[in-house]
């Protein structure tokens, strides 16, 4: 599947997808991709090709993916996250939208694009972000927001394994925190760690 490569103004500007919103545990991730127009035309026909959706990756297909985006000469990225703290805080919606805005603005200020420029981002309307421009069904239609998803997605799995190192029993490395049997037969077991969402029905049912 070939991926759109948009241009605003005449050059394509920034994509921007996030990971994690539904898991129990753990941050939101988020991040944003920045390629310039001449080096995005050449890579849609080289390694880049291979860009989609990570949801419709394998796991060993988004590192791959992502340490390729990664290492690619003119590609300015970055990660950002929003902790369970703050999702239990502002709730989940707008801590993704805090997450989606760190990226943005790192990048932003990496590239030289003024604070109103418009970006891609995956989904519906961000508030944090309020001159860009959604896309429904964006990481399965724009290169530089399935970028970003891979960049987002890895990035979570790679946080899951730390909490697995540091609260083992929970089976993060297995379910990555999302809501599955196994993870509620351990919380009812173990309790919520430092990690969970305790914002979340079924935490908080436990607390």
């Amino acid at each position: 599947m070939k991926l759109q490569l948009e241009r605003i103004a005449g050059d394509p500007v920034m994509g921007i997808d996030e990971a994690g919103r539904g898991p129990l545990a753990g941050p939101v991730f988020a991040a944003a991709v920045h390629l310039p127009l001449s080096a995005a035309e050449a890579l849609m026909t080289g390694n880049w090709a291979e860009i989609n959706d990570s949801k419709k990756l394998s796991e060993k297909k988004r590192d791959i993916l992502a340490k390729m985006i990664k290492s690619t000469p003119d590609c300015i990225w970055s990660i950002a996250s929003a902790t369970a703290a703050e999702i239990d805080h502002f709730n989940i919606l707008r801590a993704t939208h805090i997450a989606m805005k760190r990226a943005h603005d790192d990048v932003a200020a990496r590239i030289g694009l003024e604070e109103r420029t418009k970006v891609l981002v995956d989904g519906l309307p961000v508030s944090t972000l309020p001159h860009a421009s959604n896309v429904i069904k964006g990481d399965a239609k724009s290169l530089l927001i399935a970028a970003a998803s891979i960049l987002a997605k890895t990035a979570r799995d790679a946080y899951c394994m730390e909490m697995e190192a540091r609260y083992p029993g929970y089976g993060f490395a297995k379910h990555k925190g999302y809501p599955t049997a196994a993870h509620f037969a351990t919380l009812r077991e173990l309790g919520p760690c430092p990690e969970h969402r305790r914002s979340f029905g079924p935490v908080s049912q436990l607390q």
